[in-house]
């Protein structure tokens, strides 16, 4: 059974750090591109990053570029999300989540493709 479980969230102030966890089990992640995505309010799901590990694949969208890294331990079956110099508009429901074809790419990171989701890390960015 594929589960996916984050964690990491929390509340932070601008300009500080957090690192997500994405925890995989029922499946070995490293040749399935793993796909973070938040939800703020009132507004649609987005792409924020992906990895695929065995192929050293990575994939950010423009508003978190050269703020956000993304990195695997595939020993712990695991992805991270370092998240620094969050802005409050990074605050969010964080999910990870999954397609079940392996190497399916991470050239475009679409909610509507992912066939698996895990419950999603509430964070905050906030004074």
């Amino acid at each position: 059974q594929v589960q996916l479980v984050e964690s990491g969230g929390g509340l932070v102030q601008p300009g500080g750090s957090l690192r997500l966890s994405c925890a995989a089990s029922g499946f070995s992640l490293k040749n399935y591109a793993i796909v973070w995505f938040r939800q703020a309010p009132g507004k649609e799901r987005e792409g924020v990053s992906c990895i695929i590990s065995s192929g050293g694949v990575t994939n950010f969208a423009d508003f978190v570029k050269g703020r956000f890294t993304i990195s695997a331990d595939n020993a712990k079956n695991t992805v991270y999300l370092q998240m620094n110099n969050l802005k409050v508009e990074d605050t969010a429901v964080y999910y990870c989540a999954t397609r079940s074809v392996v190497f399916s790419g991470c050239a475009a990171l679409h909610a509507d493709e992912q066939d698996y989701w895990g419950q999603g890390t509430q964070v905050t960015v906030s004074s």
